[in-house]
């Protein structure tokens, strides 16, 4: 599978067309809630429209905000698919300057705006997370903790049973397979991995 690439950190774009202001704002997101809550808080109130679009995987969505429709929202969502970038979310404002664009000129100004946006934005490739279940003795779990940081693992839960303890853990797809190795040799095989559905 291609690496998927996403937006390091969020970035803004100014522009000036036909006395039109266009700002467009870019953010990486994970989820679909948290794209539609970071859309709700770049929207500005005074401007004319606040046209957006997010891609997260399979999900997207894209809304015109009052411009005819085709004219904002999709050409956003266009440039982030033609820039090959995966869970981004891309807000255009724009101020009405008093010069009407016209239905072509305005898919430009949204999708050239958010385009030149992300174009100049740091990227990063996505890491395919997934969610395990450790299960290990007393003894070995200290030193397991002090390997999660190796492995890039995050620990999501962690409970105690008569004989040992349990960690949930999300970590990179591709460092499972490490985790199995050590878990084994910690524990000298007594111990497992339990694998589950990846996170989104």
């Amino acid at each position: 599978m291609t690496d998927r690439i996403t937006l390091a950190t969020p970035a803004t774009h100014r522009t000036e067309i036909r006395k039109s202001v266009f700002v467009a704002n870019a953010a990486p997101v994970d989820r679909v809630d948290a794209a539609l809550a970071w859309i709700a808080r770049v929207g500005t109130r005074d401007a004319t429209h606040n046209c957006w679009a997010y891609r997260i995987g399979a999900q997207y969505r894209f809304n015109d905000d009052g411009e005819p429709s085709g004219t904002a929202g999709k050409p956003i969502l266009a440039a982030i698919d033609g820039q090959g970038l995966d869970h981004v979310a891309v807000v255009v404002t724009r101020w009405y300057g008093g010069i009407k664009l016209g239905a072509g000129g305005l898919a430009r100004a949204y999708g050239g705006t958010a385009a030149e946006c992300l174009r100049v934005a740091e990227r990063v490739p996505i890491v395919e997370l997934e969610s395990v279940r450790v299960r290990c003795d007393f003894a070995s779990s200290a030193a397991l903790h002090a390997k999660l940081a190796d492995l890039g693992a995050s620990k999501t839960g962690e409970s105690f049973g008569a004989d040992g303890v349990e960690l949930a853990l999300d970590l990179p797809r591709d460092r499972v397979d490490i985790l199995v190795g050590l878990v084994r040799d910690l524990t000298r095989g007594r111990g497992a991995v339990l694998r589950e559905a990846p996170s989104s």
